[in-house]
């Protein structure tokens, strides 16, 4: 007989960014979920936001997923349509998927725990090596600023950068692009995100300008939700169109894949759901032919490319990974050299947060300050 989940609890995490994302970000919510199955074993996951929406994720944690979850069978591929189904009266994704993704990574955590591996290795090891790109939430950097941080990625050793862009003058975005690409030369690839911050005639006209520094892609030219809008200006414009950090399921992936809206699709692990989600979006990509390139969460994006067929770039934010912000208990279970990230082969996700004051100040999130 298969062991059960017999218990759910969750602890509310605060973690200050040593670089902020702009005025209203200067901190990551987690909140971590410990699943506990009827064999005492124990598996550890996290849900994952940056500013907005934490105290309700716990909250539905700590209530409706609870409830349902405890006494069903502890295989995360089973229990994630059943759970999602009673879940979608409340909502088919944004709070719901990503409380739902907590429970998920836990159990993944405490299946590959029992097998004694890491991640990569209980789902099957593909590669030794992931590539990884410099990443940056900049837009609101000066531009010496900007340059300075080109400069360190090219230092680190990326073949690959992404930078934001929006600004109110378009004429402003292409000053900024253009000194990046003169800091990282003409050989390296060049991504730009624009956070949803366009209409459609605003995006085709910047990316008419801004294609001229040989993008790889456009990352969210338009607001996340505007299926129609992504298929009409995927026709007017050359550069490869990226998304999906913002799509909540993959029902809605294979929306915007199956529609001709996007050549890149950017699954968040905890947005979409957590793993078992995220394998099946990863799938629908390959089917179709769409590149897939994991947004955020480095140490789990990591882990999970290593056992796909193909080869999938992930994303390393500046002072932002869960090592560099000092939130783990242990050593991560990953390491980054150059442009290429490998794995430790800690058990289970390998992913423990720490016990420090900060995350004590932070036990009720929305409620005290850290």
């Amino acid at each position: 007989m298969t062991a059960a989940i017999r218990n759910l609890s969750t602890r509310g995490i605060r973690v200050p960014l040593i670089r902020p994302w702009g005025p209203d970000v200067r901190d990551l919510s987690l909140v971590e979920v410990v699943v506990e199955d009827t064999d005492g074993e124990r598996g550890y996951g996290f849900s994952w936001t940056p500013s907005i929406g934490a105290a309700a994720v716990q909250a539905h944690l700590d209530h409706d997923i609870a409830r349902f979850a405890i006494g069903r069978d502890t295989d995360p591929r089973a229990l994630w349509d059943p759970l999602w189904r009673h879940l979608h009266e409340g909502g088919g994704g944004g709070i719901t998927t990503i409380a739902m993704a907590g429970l998920d990574l836990a159990l993944w955590d405490l299946a590959a725990r029992r097998d004694g591996t890491g991640l990569t290795d209980h789902l099957g090891r593909r590669h030794e090596r992931a590539e990884v790109y410099g990443s940056g939430v900049n837009l609101h950097y000066p531009l010496d600023e900007l340059v300075a941080q080109a400069e360190r990625w090219v230092e680190s050793g990326f073949d690959a950068v992404k930078v934001k862009v929006g600004s109110p003058d378009v004429a402003e975005d292409v000053r900024r692009i253009a000194a990046v690409r003169d800091v990282i030369g003409p050989h390296r690839r060049l991504m730009v995100d624009a956070n949803q911050r366009w209409s459609l005639d605003q995006a085709e006209r910047a990316i008419g300008e801004l294609g001229a520094f040989d993008l790889t892609w456009i990352e969210e030219p338009l607001r996340a939700d505007d299926l129609a809008g992504h298929v009409t200006l995927r026709e007017r414009v050359g550069v490869p169109i990226a998304l999906g950090e913002n799509l909540y399921t993959r029902y809605r992936f294979a929306e915007f894949i199956d529609a001709g809206a996007v050549d890149v699709v950017q699954p968040n692990i905890v947005r979409v759901g957590g793993i078992t989600p995220f394998l099946q979006i990863a799938a629908l990509a390959a089917d179709r032919g769409v590149h897939l390139a994991p947004h955020l969460l480095l140490e789990l994006s990591a882990q999970l490319v290593l056992a796909l067929p193909g080869n999938h770039p992930v994303e390393s934010v500046e002072d932002a990974s869960f090592e560099a912000l000092g939130a783990l208990a242990a050593p991560s279970p990953i390491t980054v050299e150059g442009a290429t990230a490998s794995t430790t082969g800690r058990p289970g996700l390998g992913l423990r947060f720490s016990n420090d004051p900060v995350d004590a100040a932070a036990s009720a999130l929305g409620t005290e300050e850290a």
